[in-house]
């Protein structure tokens, strides 16, 4: 016999039962935890229970610990029970007709620049983001309470803007009358200017200095700029103080930032900092999959995985999806190994045909997130050596650039220099997965 939506109180508790017991015996890894308490038993017959998830994203990354959960929760109850993983759309609350205008749902996410596509049930969750997404998750909840402020940063295209969308996505689902902004670093700069041009700082510190919500996107463009740094302060300080929530995006951790002062750098050690990394490639395949089922596109999941070994920027993954899928349209072909191979393979001509030396080393400098100045340095510390080095090699490999003509583009001092880093480069690869990998995935990501 089934026990379903009637008797879910109950359900609720034998759940709660189970995770405090769950928290109590897996101490060292809390994230898993948080993530489990965000499913909801609906069904529980004598060999199953079925636990609903809102998200596509944290079932995928789920899944693979449904033993684990099997295991502690046949352990519990004294007979071996299965658990299966259901994701449910959320049912919206229907209100009557009034005679008065009301904005709608979407006339207040465009107030507040909220995209509805950066939501948490179509984030894909993966070893690399999942404190990241278990964070945004907590604060959704609590605004002002959990974290506070929230501080991710990581580099392009990892997710940092989606979970910071995402949080005030679901803020305004729940409370439509939350005051919510985000705002893109160079946004709330250009907008002060104006203020201050006009003459309506005023009307400028109401909007931002009474919000509930205030994200900052891209958070190190305010360094250096005293006038903006002076008014953020203050608006930092504000919303905090009446008990609201900050969420600031970076592509480095404060420590990192030239130019911020040092009253908001300590402002932001004082909440929760959580660096995230770039996507594996589980998570990519993940990502492509959700986006493939967003727009309605047949792929194999087998075909998802060739892609996402191809492709390493996160952007670049829907782009790819939807001009594969066009050259299917017409001639009544699914996305298979044929057209993802040819597809590839002039994709990669043409890469080559219009590659120039500073796109290599633009992508050098973006993947290891540090600037143009200090691969070019005389610093030879291992984190810039090495990005140094596997610029040489690329640059020779991709150009078949002299060694002199690189010695000249990277301001060493003599071309054995570059013999000695193209041949490093060319042992790692051999000896050092890790190292392989990330070259990979440089040379898949060089920009047309």
């Amino acid at each position: 016999m089934w026990i379903s939506y009637p008797h879910v109180p109950m359900l609720d508790s034998l759940w709660s039962l189970f995770l405090a017991s769950f928290e109590q015996e897996k101490k060292k890894n809390p994230i898993f935890v948080s993530l489990l308490k965000q499913l909801r038993p609906i069904e529980l017959s004598e060999k199953k229970i079925v636990l609903h998830c809102d998200s596509h994203g944290l079932a995928f990354f789920l899944q693979k610990k449904i033993p684990f959960v099997e295991k502690s929760l046949s352990k519990q109850l004294g007979k071996k029970i299965s658990v299966e993983l259901v994701v449910l759309a959320k049912k919206k609350k229907v209100e009557p007709p009034l005679l008065r205008f009301e904005p709608t749902e979407d006339d207040i996410m465009r107030k507040a620049r909220v995209s509805g596509r950066y939501r948490f049930d179509n984030f894909a969750v993966s070893p690399t983001n999942q404190v990241g997404y278990a964070a945004a998750r907590a604060v959704s909840e609590s605004l002002g309470k959990a974290y506070n402020p929230l501080f991710l940063w990581g580099g392009v295209g990892v997710g940092k803007t989606h979970l910071a969308q995402a949080i005030a996505h679901k803020a305004l689902s729940d409370n439509k009358d939350k005051g919510v902004f985000f705002s893109p670093g160079d946004l709330f700069t250009n907008e002060l200017i104006e203020a201050i041009r006009e003459k309506t700082t005023i009307k400028f510190r109401r909007k931002y200095r009474g919000l509930d919500l205030l994200i900052i996107d891209d958070v190190q463009f305010i360094a250096g700029k005293n006038a903006i740094q002076e008014e953020f302060f203050h608006t930092f300080n504000a919303v905090i103080s009446r008990g609201g929530q900050i969420i600031l995006t970076a592509d480095r951790p404060p420590r990192e930032i030239k130019g911020l002062e040092d009253r908001l750098r300590s402002r932001f050690l004082g909440g929760l900092l959580v660096d995230i990394q770039p996507p594996d490639f589980e998570l990519r395949s993940a990502i492509l999959l959700i986006k493939a089922k967003e727009k309605n596109i047949a792929i194999d999941f087998d075909i998802a995985k060739v892609i996402a070994e191809q492709i390493v920027d996160t952007r670049s993954l829907e782009g790819t999806l939807l001009s594969l899928y066009a050259k299917t349209l017409g001639n009544g072909e699914t996305i298979n190994l044929d057209v993802v191979e040819s597809f590839f393979k002039q994709k990669n001509n043409e890469r080559k045909k219009h590659l120039s030396p500073a796109d290599i080393i633009k992508t050098v400098c973006s993947y290891y997130n540090m600037g143009l100045s200090s691969l070019r340095g005389p610093t030879r510390a291992e984190n810039i050596a090495l990005p140094r080095q596997i610029a040489m090699y690329l640059l020779r490999k991709e150009l078949g650039l002299t060694h002199e003509e690189i010695a000249r583009l990277l301001r060493r001092k003599d071309h054995t220099t570059i013999i000695h880093g193209v041949s490093k480069i060319r042992s790692l690869l051999v000896r050092n997965p890790m190292v392989k990998q990330e070259v990979d995935r440089i040379t898949n990501s060089f920009e047309l």
